[in-house]
Parts: C-alpha cells; sequence; structure tokens
C-alpha cells in the first residue's frame, strides 16, 4: 500500500526522461519536435503531473486551462482529433462519440481517478486503446476523509456547530445532541479493498469491538490484515453499527444500498458512502433518514453530482453531504496527477504503465 508522500516522490523520480536538448535546436531536434506525439489533458491538473508532461520531450499538449469549469462537451469533441493520447478527469465521459471524434490515433488513455465509471470499457477494448488509472495513491486520503465524515455524522458535528452559531446553545441538557460512539461497535465495510483496509486500520484505535465485511467473493488476504469476518449482504446490514461503502460502481452494485438494505440496518446505525454516488438509491436513503430507520448518513459521493441544492437529503440534519473531496489533499491530488501523467508518457512509449487497467 502506497502512502501518497512516498508516491508522490516516487513519481518525480519515475518521470519519463526528457529529450536531452543542448547547444540550441539543431535540426535534428526539431525534425524531433516537430514529430511529439499530440496529448489534450481535459483540464487544469495539479503542477505535478504537468510538469512532467512539460519536460518529457516526448508529448506536445494542449489542455482546457480551468479547474472551476469542465471543459463543455463540443469543445471536447472538437479538441480530441487526431491525438495521440488523452488525460482526463471524472467529469468527462470517454464513450463511442468520443472516441470516434478522436479517431484511430489515439492509443493510450490515462484519467486521473481510481474509479472508471465514466468510461466506456468496451468500446476502449474494441479500439486497444491501452488505460491508466490512479489506485493506491489516495487510499490515505479517502481513509481519513471516511474517518472524519463517519464522526462528523454520528456525533451530529454540523448539527452542534449550527446550533453553536445560530443560539441554540443554551443551558447544558442530558440527552441533548447526543450520538454514536465507536466503542464496542461493530464496523461494516461493503466492498473490502485498499481503501476499506486503510479505514479499518485508522478506526481500530477507537476500540472497534468487530470488524465485519461482504464482497463478491471472501478476500481472506487483506481480511487478515484488520481481523475481519466475512458476512453475508443480509448479515452486514443486521450487524453493522455503522456501515461504510466501499465498492467500485459496477452494474451489480448499482443501487445495491436501497430499502432492502436499510430496512435490516438498526435505528441506532450511521451509514457512510464514499465510493461512488450510483451505489445508493438516493429515495430509499432520504426514506430510511427521514423515517428514523438509521440514525444518519454520511455522503460524499452523489448522483448527479453536484447535487442540486434543492434535493430532499439537504433538508435532513442526520444527512452529511460533502462536494466529493475523499481524496482532496495536496499531497494525494500531485500524486495522483504525477501517476496519471506518467501511465500516458509510458503508454505511449508502448512500456507497462505503473497502474493500466486491463481491459
Amino acid at each position: 500500500m502506497w502512502c501518497s508522500r512516498m508516491a508522490l516522490r516516487g513519481l518525480q523520480r519515475i518521470a519519463v526522461a526528457p529529450l536531452n536538448i543542448t547547444g540550441g535546436l539543431t535540426g535534428n531536434v526539431q525534425r524531433e519536435m516537430s514529430t511529439l506525439l499530440r496529448v489534450y489533458v481535459t483540464r487544469q491538473i495539479p503542477p505535478e503531473g504537468l510538469k512532467i508532461l512539460r519536460e518529457s520531450g516526448q508529448v506536445q499538449f494542449e489542455l482546457w486551462d480551468s479547474d472551476d469549469v469542465p471543459v463543455p462537451r463540443k469543445e471536447l469533441l472538437q479538441k480530441v482529433k487526431g491525438v495521440d493520447g488523452l488525460v482526463c478527469v471524472l467529469t468527462e465521459r470517454i464513450d463511442a462519440e468520443l472516441l470516434d471524434a478522436a479517431g484511430p490515433n489515439l492509443k493510450v488513455l490515462s484519467t486521473m481517478s481510481v474509479g472508471f465509471d465514466h468510461l466506456s470499457l468496451e468500446e476502449l477494448k474494441k479500439r486497444e486503446i491501452r488505460v491508466g488509472y490512479t489506485p493506491d495513491v489516495l487510499t490515505d486520503a479517502v481513509a481519513e476523509l471516511t474517518v472524519a465524515l463517519l464522526l462528523t455524522t454520528s456525533r451530529r458535528l454540523v448539527e452542534a456547530t449550527h446550533e453553536a452559531k445560530t443560539g441554540g446553545w443554551g443551558t447544558w441538557r442530558t440527552l441533548w445532541l447526543c450520538g454514536h460512539e465507536l466503542a464496542n461497535s461493530t464496523v461494516g465495510i461493503l466492498g473490502l479493498g485498499r481503501i476499506g483496509v486503510a479505514i479499518a486500520e485508522r478506526l481500530a484505535p477507537f476500540k472497534v469491538k468487530k470488524f465485519i465485511y461482504t464482497d463478491v467473493a471472501p478476500r481472506p488476504e487483506l481480511a487478515s490484515i484488520i481481523n475481519a469476518e466475512y458476512v453475508s449482504f443480509d448479515e452486514l446490514a443486521k450487524q453493522s453499527d455503522f456501515l461504510s461503502v466501499c465498492c467500485a460502481l459496477t452494474p451489480e452494485t448499482k443501487e445495491i444500498c436501497n430499502k432492502n438494505l436499510f430496512s435490516k440496518m438498526k435505528n441506532t446505525s450511521i451509514f457512510i458512502n464514499t465510493s461512488r454516488g450510483g451505489v445508493v438509491n438516493q429515495e430509499d436513503l432520504y426514506e430510511a433518514l427521514s423515517t428514523g430507520q438509521i440514525a444518519g448518513a454520511g455522503l460524499d459521493v452523489t448522483v448527479p453530482e453536484p447535487l442540486p441544492t434543492n434535493h430532499p437529503l439537504f433538508t435532513l440534519k442526520n444527512c452529511v453531504i460533502l462536494p466529493h473531496i475523499a481524496s482532496a489533499s495536496y499531497t494525494t491530488r500531485n500524486a495522483m496527477s504525477a501517476l496519471a501523467a506518467n501511465n500516458l508518457l509510458l503508454g505511449l512509449r508502448g512500456e507497462p504503465m505503473i497502474k493500466e487497467l486491463k481491459l
């Protein structure tokens, strides 16, 4: 498991060696530069990745120079025409329409994300386009944020801050703003991978009694790290005092967290999702929260993103919603950017990527 700080230093060293240009631009170098591979970058990614691309001497790249607004679809379809490589983020839908617009030169796609539900994998496979992605480097940041969100939700910190700011803080009361603690609790993990393990490792010092998990199959090697017990989906719902969703979004997991799950959970349970919004049926979640079927929910991901401010979930005091910031630390985002750049450059050279999605 990579630490994001160590990963960033390693990726800075891995960066593909630049062309050695000394003594001015010779005819050979000019010819070499004229044949640089064309790359389009769909967002102003963090500086470490751009630096690697710029200094590689391997590509000439153009980017959508904004981090606030995604590139408009019409412009994206124009800009990808004839490119050899593409660096994208999770807001860009990479489908048949875009790949047709890019044309046959496109050989490598590198996404600055661990998730890939924005990619049409079948279309990429059909065109033999290699795909790089950025797992591992964001594990620590996502695990930290998940713990923070769990504690914020279970101890009702957003409510408490609001009360303190708006005059609700009166005399001491015996049960005012009471929440649920981790000590002697059962923590359930839906989808046990690197992030699930990292979350459990951070929660263990809170004197959690037991970790349980469910997945498509038992994962004994990972489970042994945190002494977690494999249980069925129904048992995960019934036993968990805190349930953290860590699974990928696939056709099988789409809206897997629905009324069937919530109806089996304890009315004191806390539900946390830092994976993908699409794994939750938000109407069913609203019903479970508003009727007291479960005690609270913390979400870092929703459908759509951003979630409209008039969405019913925002009306609930027992629902904490964050704007998809689980990996948002300076170290991690730069590490993701550097990994995405290195994946692209290695792929364009026909070499093994550091992290390649096997299609």
